[in-house]
């Protein structure tokens, strides 16, 4: 099987004069552990918001146990496991305030400039905003990762408009690159096929997928947004499956989809009641952690069976996912967005949080780098024109957290309607 080779080691700009007693592989993975962008995730939205209560998961500790699923996987495939790991930390680092709430508010007011897209975010982050290494003549290249680590960060790879093609020719709405980050991008994938994943971000986004499906069901359980014993009637049982169909439209049936659903709950390690005792609460960790090992054990054991032993890396493989573990993990998905977060979008938070970012990108656009923090500000005194000012402005939004963007929204807004 393909080792890593030099060319999966290279920098964009050329480092001298590290220590060797790191791994390149190693250093990546402590860049972004160090990086601002990823503390900025604890106080950012996963599902719910940070401040909702004291056990809500947020976006960096989302991240934190993405990393520790996805380094145990992709070291059971003979991946280097801090390849994995910094691909996982940095795979939300993009996203902006208030979640997917906040994703869909930016790309809104950003579509002149080509949109905004959290995973496009994040490689822009990785390869541009991040202040860690600059050229020569002085510009910055973000953390400077190895092409091994920026392509396993990269869960999108091709540019809006450039992914897989549905059956009436549309492409997938999800993309990784902003057009002005196509140099950086072009030099990640050289050699690699087009729109294909290397293996370990394929071993990310299942890791992904595994634990917000897995831990949004804890966080609602526990938040009392699901009642398990109502999930165990028929009629509960379609809503989810409805859900399901309604936001992901999967290539399975809902037939298969509702057998997922039935397997799981017919599983002893499921929990069918919960009364917020330490008991119940042991219980429920119990089961998240069985159904992280039941997911990823069973893609390990099918990539094996289809690739043999031995590493698997890059693009030697592609991790075999089987299409039952696949609707297990879609309908675990299904009963969070039925019970938590379709239910959100119909609450006046959500119409209030998207103001807020509305409000904000309206008020530093018409105030130029003024309000702007210093690294934004030069990169808005530098733009060439406004589409370009408009993208330092979306890139200083995107930046704050939850909180951050309440309190900016308070005072400019404020300000700004006074003098107005």
């Amino acid at each position: 099987m393909r080792p890593y080779t030099a060319r999966d080691q290279e920098r964009w700009w050329p480092e001298e004069g590290k220590n060797p007693r790191r791994t390149p592989f190693e250093r990546d993975r402590a860049r972004v552990l160090h990086s601002s962008a990823l503390r900025r995730l604890g106080a950012k939205t996963q599902v719910l918001g940070p401040a909702s209560d004291d056990f809500v998961r947020t976006r960096l500790t989302h991240s934190l146990e993405v990393a520790q699923v996805g380094r145990e996987l992709g070291k059971a495939l003979g991946c280097d496991p801090d390849v994995v790991d910094t691909a996982c930390l940095a795979h939300d680092l993009g996203h902006p305030p208030f979640g997917h709430n906040g994703e869909r508010a930016l790309d809104e007011v950003a579509a002149a400039v080509g949109g905004f897209e959290g995973n496009a975010q994040t490689l822009r982050l990785l390869v541009r905003l991040e202040p860690k290494v600059f050229t020569a003549t002085g510009e910055p290249v973000g953390l400077n990762l190895t092409r091994a680590s920026l392509d396993a960060a990269t869960k999108y790879p091709w540019p809006a408009g450039g992914g897989p093609r549905a059956a009436d020719g549309t492409s997938t709405r999800k993309f990784g690159v902003y057009a002005d980050d196509a140099a950086a991008f072009a030099w990640l994938r050289r050699g690699a096929p087009e729109r294909r994943r290397c293996l370990e971000a394929q071993v990310m986004d299942l890791s992904d997928d595994v634990s917000y499906s897995v831990h949004d069901v804890e966080d609602a359980v526990v938040g009392g947004r699901v009642d398990l014993m109502a999930l165990g009637r028929a009629a509960e049982q379609e809503r989810v499956v409805a859900q399901v169909r309604a936001w992901y439209d999967p290539a399975v049936s809902d037939d298969e989809l509702g057998a997922a659903l039935e397997r799981l709950l017919a599983n002893p390690i499921w929990v069918r009641s919960y009364d917020g005792s330490r008991r119940d609460l042991a219980r429920l960790k119990d089961m998240t952690s069985q159904l992280i090992g039941r997911f990823c054990g069973a893609a390990e054991a099918a990539t094996r069976e289809a690739y043999g032993p031995g590493p698997l890396t890059r693009y030697a493989a592609d991790l075999v996912v089987p299409a039952a573990t696949a609707a297990e993990i879609l309908v675990l998905k299904g009963v969070a967005a039925l019970y938590v977060m379709a239910p959100r979008e119909h609450e006046p938070l959500y119409l209030a949080q998207r103001t807020i970012l509305f409000d904000l990108v309206d008020a530093l656009a018409s105030t130029g780098p003024a309000h702007l923090e210093p690294p934004f500000a030069a990169d808005y005194r530098a733009a060439a024109d406004d589409g370009a000012r408009l993208r330092v402005v979306i890139d200083q939004v995107a930046s704050l957290t939850d909180t951050s963007a309440q309190q900016w929204h308070a005072r400019l807004c404020g300000m700004l309607s006074e003098v107005y």
